[in-house]
């Protein structure tokens, strides 16, 4: 029998317009979450864990991040 899958995240970029050109923060991330795992994002300072976090609930204002769609 197959978990159910609750999250599905397919190609996610979060890119910003800075003075000093475009920021690429998170850059085409895929991954599948299903019921009964555990997930953790790791990284270093400025990794892009927290964007990721925020691009995947929507939540990085407009227009200052520009989301892909997944």
């Amino acid at each position: 029998m197959s978990k159910p899958l609750l999250l599905d995240i397919k190609n996610l970029s979060t890119h910003f317009q800075t003075d000093n050109g475009l920021v690429k923060a998170v850059d085409d991330i895929s991954f599948q979450i299903f019921r009964g795992e555990t997930v953790g994002i790791v990284g270093g300072s400025g990794s892009g864990k927290s964007v990721t976090s925020l691009s995947m609930m929507r939540l990085i204002p407009q227009p200052a991040g520009k989301n892909s769609r997944w």
